[in-house]
């Protein structure tokens, strides 16, 4: 997680209306618009699915209550408007009380393409309608009790299980590759990268293959993890906590795998 931000995220005013300026409308209106044009015949069915459910307005960013709404209705979720960064006890907490961190600030238009820390466009549209869904809610939700029962370096671990499912997951379905993750469904360019032929490792998902594996968020992966299904996730979370820690007990005895990407550079300071 990033220690700064040039971001800050808007607070609601007493009716729960974050007042978004024409600006702002305008960049979730341009963000929208390419992303749903890019994500045709590439997105899971289900993330379709919850999509028309949210029915997500294309010319202003939607209000949280509005998309709370609809997520209660269907897997009992609620957004829950926090600073642009949170760390990650209060992340954790959130995901297992089933309320879905989303950071009350948007993209400047320099960073369109392209920003480290997650904004409302990517947790509105890249995740909120998988949230729907009730196999992919009830992992969620249990992976945010995994986390509150992992040490910090246990964490480390934990993180690229959600990477390497809710942020860059995949789906082998009959019909081809199909994302589900919200990282790849809010990204044009990783979106056309993970679904295309370039050079890159698609792998069935393994638990300790997916715990020894590192990665980098600035980059385009080079390894993705499979399922066929989102309802696979159901098989990640009926495992019991003392059953995550064992595995990863296991991943750190093993090591991790050797990196398939050079290491990032130091910023030098001036």
């Amino acid at each position: 997680m990033a220690k700064a931000t040039k971001y800050t995220s808007k607070t609601a005013d007493e009716k729960g209306i974050i007042h978004w300026s024409d600006e702002e409308n305008q960049i979730w209106h341009e963000l929208i618009t390419r992303q749903l044009s890019c994500i045709k015949d590439k997105a899971c069915d289900e993330y379709f699915e919850g999509l028309a459910k949210l029915n997500l307005p294309l010319d202003r960013i939607p209000q949280l209550n509005d998309v709370s709404e609809v997520l209660k209705a269907n897997t009992g979720w609620q957004c829950e408007p926090v600073p642009a960064l949170i760390g990650f006890g209060k992340f954790f907490q959130l995901l297992s009380e089933k309320k879905f961190p989303v950071a009350t600030f948007i993209r400047s238009r320099e960073e369109m393409d392209y920003l480290q820390e997650p904004d409302i466009f990517h947790e509105i549209f890249g995740h909120c309608p998988l949230l729907t869904n009730s196999d992919f809610a009830d992992y969620t939700q249990a992976f945010g009790k995994m986390g509150l029962a992992a040490t910090k370096e246990q964490r480390v671990f934990l993180a690229r299980l959600y990477w390497f499912t809710v942020e860059f997951g995949l789906l082998n379905t009959p019909d081809g590759v199909r994302i589900y993750g919200g990282g790849v469904l809010s990204s044009p360019s990783e979106t056309d990268y993970a679904t295309s032929n370039k050079p890159l490792e698609l792998k069935p998902f393994d638990m300790l293959d997916v715990l020894r594996t590192p990665y980098r968020i600035d980059i385009m992966q080079p390894i993705y993890f499979m399922l066929d299904s989102v309802s696979e996730l159901k098989n990640i979370r009926k495992h019991s906590v003392e059953d995550i820690m064992a595995l990863i007990e296991e991943a750190k005895k093993l090591g991790l795998h050797e990196a398939k990407f050079p290491p990032k550079e130091a910023k030098i300071a001036s």
